[in-house]
């Protein structure tokens, strides 16, 4: 047995089912959850029509092996997406490949990138994989299990949540084989401006490590203007080659099919190559149908628009009820509310699904303590993901209950 497995930590919401598992909550109120960032928004018919006219009109649909590489139309339809969306020239056939959704992506690249094999310069040191804290849970897992040692940088609420990276030490930089960023951020919504990005490459520049930016909230966003990407601050800054910078959007979040599974890893032609490589071993080739759905949700934009009114419809209601009882703002983009609470976040989504029936996520629960800091402790996330009658209804009972406990 993989020894490094011992190494992992339970899934925050299994902690969460565990927290919960000898409450009875309230039986007069219907349990609403605002815990899993799982999209409730219908998924558009035309790209389940389209799922369903490949399946029955395409002979080879179901019928012959997937190239790992995707299908030549698919990935044309990427390079189409991200010369709208940002103003990118990528190369279909060298610079992207579909993924069957981010987190797998972000998995099987992290053992792509990561080499933990002893060198006479590294020698015993274990390579290093830099990624935020509070963090989405998969990218301490694939650092662990690719024989890397995580090591979290905080986020700082006093600047909109951004990474503290002047924290970092240089010694840490040079272990450092990978960085993870999440922008827009998961839980905090915060996207990182050109300033920081520029940081991020010097070091890059400096140190040589890669940097993979995750960018599956890029679509649902509150202000006029769309949240930067990492390849697009790369084009800004004249970094035309993306040197050791890849990017992964999907469609769970901006199209509401999170069990299509279905992304796109984009960037250093070199790093995708080898990506290629990796996974037509890993053997995780995109399903024709999939492929033709995708390629539907990919060309059109006025679902992604209606979308991303119904969030901002939702936040626009909730919002300025939880204010008045908790430490909240609307975030830059994603759709989570990050607030903080008096006393244990543990103890207030426990006592909440207790008295009130509604479901949120301590924020402990995705972060780690480092550096004597733990920056989701006396924090919850609410994931909006339900009606906006539903989320309003929450948010209403969160009011009672904080209320109650004064």
């Amino acid at each position: 047995m993989n020894s490094l497995l011992s190494l992992l930590q339970p899934y925050p919401f299994e902690r969460l089912r565990q927290l919960f598992s000898d409450v009875t909550p309230n039986p007069a109120l219907a349990h609403i959850s605002l815990g899993m960032g799982e999209p409730k928004h219908p998924t558009p018919a035309f790209i389940q029509q389209a799922m369903i006219d490949a399946v029955l009109n395409t002979p080879s649909g179901l019928a012959s092996y997937p190239a790992t590489a995707g299908d030549v139309k698919l990935r044309e339809a990427f390079a189409d997406w991200l010369g709208k969306r940002y103003g990118l020239d990528l190369d279909p056939a060298s610079q992207m490949l579909p993924v069957t959704g981010s987190r797998e992506a972000l998995f099987a690249l992290t053992q792509t990138i990561v080499n933990a094999v002893p060198t006479t310069t590294t020698g015993d040191a274990k390579p290093i994989v830099v990624c935020p804290n509070p963090f989405y849970q998969i990218y301490e897992g694939a650092a662990l299990l690719a024989g890397a040692q995580p090591y979290f940088v905080p986020t700082d609420a006093a600047r909109n949540f951004a990474q503290d990276w002047d924290s970092v030490p240089d010694s840490v930089w040079a272990q450092t084989q990978l960085l993870i960023v999440c922008s827009p951020g998961n839980p905090t919504g915060a996207v990182m401006p050109l300033s920081e990005w520029k940081k991020l490459f010097d070091l890059s520049d400096r140190f040589g490590f890669v940097i993979a930016s995750d960018e599956c909230y890029s679509e649902i966003y509150f202000g006029d203007e769309p949240p930067l990407g990492g390849m697009q601050a790369s084009a800004k800054l004249g970094r035309s080659t993306f040197k050791n910078l890849l990017a992964l959007t999907s469609l769970s979040k901006r199209s509401n099919v999170p069990g299509m599974r279905s992304g796109f890893c984009f960037g250093d032609a070199a790093l995708i190559k080898q990506f290629l490589l990796y996974r037509t071993y890993h053997g995780c080739a995109m399903s024709p149908v999939v492929q033709a759905a995708s390629i539907a949700a990919w060309r059109d934009e006025q679902h992604v628009i209606e979308n991303r009114t119904l969030y901002r419809c939702k936040f626009s209601q909730v919002t300025p009820l939880l204010q008045g009882v908790l430490e909240v703002s609307l975030p830059d983009a994603g759709f989570y509310l990050w607030a903080k609470v008096r006393g244990s976040d543990v103890d207030f989504a426990r006592e909440l699904f207790t008295l009130y029936n509604v479901t949120v996520l301590p924020g402990s629960y995705l972060s780690r303590d480092r550096q004597g800091v733990n920056p989701g402790r006396q924090r919850i996330r609410m994931a909006l993901v339900a009606e906006a009658a539903e989320c309003v209804e929450a948010a209403q009972r969160i009011v009672q209950f904080v209320n109650s406990r004064v």
